[in-house]
């Protein structure tokens, strides 16, 4: 089999959103493959990674096939939490198909993997700073419905479909008192 040249894309994806998306269409029109990462894996149901692996991994395949990009050139694997070093360079390895580029805007990712001998590239960025997980996860605890403007439709209605924002909010509530007052 001809090994192709692959690109790595590591993200949480808490939840996965139109700045996700943008990279990977960035990664499809780079390269014959893209590895996408779901990274923290082993974490759920806390305020910074709310989503499963499992629910991630539907939003992505979902949003993929929603945005008529071809699965058969995306491998979605998971990577257990992780210390971000060096070290954790050759966990992604054993995990992942080879690959030769890793496609991240996170300087730390950028700086590891360099030292590693890959090659880095950055997308093009989308509005980083609306397009964030945080903000996303926080406007979902607030009772607000922007955030649906800021993720694929297959995204919110995964979300809706898992008790996704029931979720959120009691973890917010949980372990943030006083985050949000609304019920």
């Amino acid at each position: 089999m001809e090994n192709p040249e692959r690109c790595l894309m590591i993200a949480r994806f808490q939840p996965f959103h139109y700045g996700h998306l943008n990279a990977l269409k960035y990664c499809f029109e780079k390269t014959g493959e893209t590895i996408v990462v779901v990274g923290m894996a082993s974490q759920s149901h806390t305020p910074e990674n709310p989503f499963t692996a499992g629910e991630r991994i539907l939003m992505i395949r979902e949003s993929l096939k929603w945005a008529g990009l071809p699965l058969d050139r995306f491998i979605t694997i998971t990577l257990p939490t992780l210390e971000v070093s060096r070290v954790a360079v050759h966990y992604v390895k054993l995990y992942s198909p080879p690959f030769k580029y890793v496609v991240t805007l996170n300087p730390v990712i950028q700086r590891i993997f360099t030292e590693e001998g890959y090659t880095v590239l950055e997308p093009p960025r989308l509005e980083r700073d609306s397009y964030s997980g945080s903000r996303i996860r926080r406007l979902i605890a607030e009772g607000s419905s922007d955030w649906e403007k800021l993720v694929p439709p297959p995204v919110a209605e995964i979300i809706k479909m898992v008790g996704g924002i029931d979720r959120v909010r009691m973890l917010y509530r949980e372990r943030i008192p006083g985050y949000y007052a609304t019920a």
